[in-house]
């Protein structure tokens, strides 16, 4: 995402749970490392399905619940948007940001079969948000590591959240799933060719523990932080990540990775699959890094 500079007005009272016309945006630029194809979008959604527990357990315990006011930065298909409505329940509102259009088209739609009332998106860029109320918390997840600027962002989300407000993230660190993997030769390859796409497009797989320093960098408290790492050895945990990888393959050749180590992609997955089997282990998806804090009063 390109930062475009800081263009918020800020109401200091704290924000009510309506849903008023309050934010405004502008059209985003598009450089997402990832994509918007079907076949990521559906990953997304099958990945989400599998870490919605952790990501509940870490915004309840940063105290979101009901009447909250919840900002979602970079909300894409909606997962995480609509866990979050489901906690502030009906009094409560979520906005989600998102850039891309297509995915908001999605994501509403789901909201909608989902029979929830107090979602909405809006197409933007996060660093472009501007609104006259305030949240009661600010929220994300697998977005601050794709962004040039994660400081910038918080620091703009932070404006946006009333005083004694909370701060709530989850981010990866891929520096303990690659030592989980290092004795399965192929799936090692995988997690390796991953890490290198992501840095040479521009992304930090190992923000989430850069996480302390900036939310203290932004002003914020020493943020409480835990890490838990989802393991498995079934097909379709294991299809989240070689999916990850094909998702990421046009950028790797942008890029020059090569990933011709890694053979047919046609077969990736069972090969990985059965190297997994022979070695009777699990592997993990990235481990995720919560972090949240409180915004001081006064």
């Amino acid at each position: 995402m390109q930062h475009t500079g800081d263009k918020r007005t800020l109401n200091p009272k704290r924000a009510s749970a309506k849903r008023p016309a309050d934010v405004k945006t502008s059209q985003p630029v598009n450089n997402y490392a990832l994509g918007y194809t079907d076949a990521e979008q559906d990953r997304l959604i099958r990945q989400a399905a599998l870490i919605a527990p952790i990501t509940e357990r870490l915004f309840r315990e940063a105290g979101i619940g009901p009447a909250y006011r919840v900002l979602d930065l970079g909300s894409g298909m909606g997962d995480v948007s609509m866990l979050v409505a489901r906690l502030v329940g009906a009094s409560g509102e979520v906005v989600g940001i998102e850039r891309d259009a297509r995915s908001i088209e999605q994501a509403k739609a789901r909201v909608a079969a989902a029979k929830l009332r107090n979602v909405r998106f809006l197409n933007s860029d996060v660093n472009n948000i501007v609104t006259d109320q305030l949240f009661d918390a600010a929220v994300g997840r697998f977005i601050l590591m794709y962004l040039p600027d994660p400081v910038s962002v918080l620091r703009s989300a932070a404006r946006l959240v009333r005083p004694g407000g909370v701060l709530a993230f989850q981010e990866p660190s891929w520096t303990p799933m690659l030592a989980l993997g290092s004795g399965l030769p192929l799936w090692s390859r995988v997690l390796h060719s991953i890490q290198e796409t992501l840095l040479r497009s521009g992304a930090n797989p190992e923000v989430g523990f850069v996480l302390y320093r900036i939310f203290q960098e932004v002003g914020l408290p020493a943020p409480n932080m835990h890490l838990e790492i989802p393991l498995g050895s079934d097909p379709s945990f294991i299809q989240i990540i070689s999916g990850l990888l094909c998702s990421l393959r046009p950028i790797a050749h942008k890029h020059g990775v090569s990933l011709e180590k890694l053979g047919d992609f046609d077969t990736l997955q069972n090969r990985v699959c059965a190297e997994i089997a022979a070695a009777n282990t699990v592997v993990s998806l990235a481990p995720l890094v919560g972090v949240w804090s409180r915004k001081r009063k006064g």
